[in-house]
C-alpha cells in the first residue's frame, strides 16, 4: 500500500443532490471517469457531463422499483479488491471488474420520512440498502478507495486531489472512513429506533444512539473536560435548532442551562399571557407570569437576584424591546425565545457577550421522547417527564379548600417544582417564584434554604415581610414527615401541593388541618436528579 492513491474513476449516487453538478463537473475536469445511477445519472447528463449508467457495468438494468442496482460484484469488486494483492487483481482481470477509486454516496431521507409522517410501508420503502452497502465496502478498503457521505466534504475532496495530483492520501481517506462508518451506523440506528416504535418495544434487546457534531466546545463542565455538542435531528424547538444572533460560542455549561430554561419556559402557552424563567447551573432562581414580559421578568428576577447574575433568561413569547432593556440591567449569559423584534435585537447588539437565541415556537411539554443517563458499565432509558395535571386531576384532602388564587399559585409552583432538582421546594405568590429550595437530600433542608432565600430577598427590596407569606407551596414528591410540611407553614405558606403516596398521609393531613392548610394532592411524583 503506497500514501497516495489515484482517482480515475468514481461512482456517485446521491439522495441529496445538493453540490453534485458541481462535484461531477470538478472531477470530470480532472480527468475522472463518472459513473452514476438512475436520478444522479440524469442530473449529470442533463448538466452537459458524460457519465455511464451502473447497469451498463454491471449488465443488469435497475429492477425490483430500484431495489436492486448496485448489489453487483462489478460494483462491490471495484470497491474491494486490493489494489497491491495480486490474486485480487488476477480476480478483476479474469472477470472484466474495473477499479472504483472514489464513492459518493448519501443515503434515502429515512429520517425525514419517518417525521413526516409516513404509514409503515412507505418508511420501510425508504430504507436504503445497496447505498449502506457500497459506503461500508468503501470504508472498508480505505487503503485504496475514498468514500465521501457528506456534502460538506466536497471541497476539501478537491482541494486534496489538487495537493496531490489527482490522488488522496492515506490518512484523508481514513478520516472519510470514520466518516462514513458512522454515517452508516446513524442511519442504521434511526431505522431501528423506528422500528422498535411501530413495534411497540419499549426496551429492544439493543438500542442504538447516534448523533451529528454541531459544535466542538472550548471544554466541558470543567476546563480540564473536552466536550462536543451533538444533535440528533429532530425538529423539537430549543437550544439546538434556535438561531444565535450575536455573542461568543455557547458554552457546555451554557447548552445545558439554555436547555433547562426553555424546556420550562415551554410549559407556559403563549396564549395564557406573558412569562419568564431564569436559570442557573439547570434549576430555576426565578419565574413568573406578568401582564407583559418585562413585568414577568421583573418579578423573575426579584426572586432571587443574586443568582440571577450570569443567569439564562427564557421568555414564552418574542422578545420586545422594552424587556430587553430591562435584561440589559445585570449581566446575562443567554437569553432565548420565540422570535425577537428589531428593536430588542438592536438593544442586545451593544452587549457583545449576551448570546440572543430565536426559536420558531416553543416545545410541547407533552410531547412523547426518551431520556438517557449513563451509568458505569451501561445507560438508564426512560420516558422524559411529560407529566401534567389539571384542575380535575386535583385532590383536596385537608379541610380548608383553596381559594381560586391559591389554586392558581399551587398549579404554577407545580409546574416549577418539576424543573427544580429533587429534593424540591417551591413557594410562589401571586404568579411569581419567591423562594426555591433545589437538590437537597432532606425536603425539610429544602423548605428551610426556600424558605431563607425569601427572607433575604425581602430584606434587600425593602419588604416589611418575606414574600412567603400568604404563599402556596409545592414539593416534588410527598412528605414523608410532617416537619417539612409544618417549616412551609411557619414560613407563611398558606396552600400546599404535593403528589401524596407516603405511608404518614394521615399525620401529614392532619398537621396540615391543624396548621389551617389547604393541601392539594396531584398522585403525580415530579423526581429530577
Amino acid at each position: 500500500m503506497t500514501d497516495l492513491s489515484p482517482v480515475r474513476r468514481a461512482l456517485l449516487s446521491v439522495s441529496d443532490k445538493t453540490g453534485l453538478i458541481e462535484l461531477g463537473r470538478a472531477l470530470s475536469d480532472r480527468g475522472v471517469e463518472l459513473l452514476s445511477t438512475g436520478g444522479s445519472a440524469k442530473a449529470l447528463r442533463e448538466a452537459g457531463l458524460t457519465v455511464r449508467d451502473v447497469a451498463e457495468i454491471t449488465g443488469f438494468p435497475e429492477m425490483m422499483d430500484g431495489r436492486v442496482k448496485t448489489l453487483h460484484p462489478m460494483v462491490h469488486g471495484g470497491l474491494l479488491a486490493l489494489r497491491d494483492s495480486d490474486s485480487h487483481l488476477a480476480a478483476m482481470k479474469q472477470h472484466g471488474i474495473g477499479a472504483i477509486d472514489l464513492l459518493v454516496v448519501n443515503l434515502y431521507p429515512f429520517e425525514e420520512t419517518v417525521a413526516k409522517g409516513a404509514d409503515y410501508d412507505t418508511c420501510v420503502e425508504n430504507i436504503d440498502i445497496g447505498g449502506p452497502a457500497m459506503i461500508r465496502a468503501a470504508a472498508k478498503n480505505h487503503a485504496f478507495v475514498t468514500v465521501v457521505v457528506d456534502v460538506q466534504d466536497y471541497e476539501p475532496l478537491l482541494a486534496e486531489l489538487d495537493a496531490n495530483d489527482g490522488a488522496t492520501s492515506y490518512g484523508f481517506r481514513q478520516r472519510l472512513a470514520q466518516i462514513a462508518y458512522a454515517h452508516t451506523g446513524a442511519y442504521d440506528a434511526a431505522v431501528s429506533t423506528w422500528m422498535a416504535g411501530a413495534l411497540g418495544e419499549t426496551a429492544p434487546r439493543r438500542r442504538v444512539i447516534a448523533g451529528e457534531l454541531a459544535q466542538s466546545l472550548r471544554y466541558g463542565e470543567n476546563p480540564h473536560q473536552q466536550a462536543a455538542f451533538y444533535i440528533d435531528g429532530s425538529a423539537r424547538p430549543g437550544v439546538a435548532t434556535a438561531v444565535q444572533h450575536q455573542g461568543k460560542e455557547l458554552s457546555y455549561n451554557n447548552i445545558n442551562d439554555t436547555d433547562a430554561a426553555f424546556e420550562l419556559i415551554s410549559e407556559f402557552a403563549p396564549q395564557d399571557g406573558p412569562a419568564c424563567v431564569i436559570i442557573k447551573h439547570a434549576n430555576p432562581c426565578g419565574a413568573a407570569r406578568g401582564r407583559t414580559l418585562k413585568e414577568a421578568y421583573q418579578k423573575a428576577f426579584d426572586c432571587d437576584r443574586t443568582s440571577a447574575f450570569g443567569g439564562i433568561v427564557a421568555l414564552n413569547q418574542p422578545l420586545d424591546g422594552e424587556t430587553a432593556q430591562e435584561i440589559t440591567g445585570i449581566f446575562t449569559e443567554v437569553v432565548i425565545a420565540p422570535g425577537a423584534d428589531d428593536e430588542a435585537v438592536r438593544i442586545f447588539s451593544k452587549k457583545k457577550n449576551l448570546r440572543l437565541l430565536t426559536t420558531a415556537g416553543l416545545a410541547d411539554p407533552r410531547s412523547a421522547g426518551l431520556a438517557f443517563k449513563q451509568v458505569a458499565g451501561g445507560l438508564l432509558v426512560q420516558d422524559k417527564d411529560a407529566g401534567h395535571v389539571d384542575l380535575a386531576d386535583m385532590k383536596v384532602v385537608t379541610k380548608r379548600q383553596p381559594t381560586d388564587a391559591e389554586m392558581a399559585d399551587l398549579l404554577f409552583a407545580w409546574t416549577i417544582a418539576k424543573h427544580v432538582k429533587s429534593n424540591a421546594i417551591v413557594y410562589v405568590k401571586n404568579g411569581a417564584t419567591v423562594g426555591v429550595g433545589a437538590g437537597q437530600m432532606s425536603r425539610l433542608d429544602s423548605a428551610l434554604i426556600a424558605a431563607r432565600k425569601a427572607e433575604r430577598m425581602a430584606e434587600a427590596l425593602g419588604l416589611p415581610a418575606s414574600l412567603t407569606q400568604g404563599s402556596a407551596v409545592a414539593s416534588d414528591a410527598f412528605f414523608p414527615f410532617a416537619d417539612g410540611l409544618m417549616e412551609a407553614a411557619a414560613a407563611g405558606a398558606t396552600a400546599v401541593i404535593q403528589p401524596g403516596g407516603s405511608m404518614r398521609d394521615e399525620a401529614v393531613i392532619a398537621a396540615a388541618d391543624e396548621a389551617g392548610l389547604a393541601m392539594v394532592l396531584t398522585g403525580m411524583r415530579h423526581f429530577r436528579h
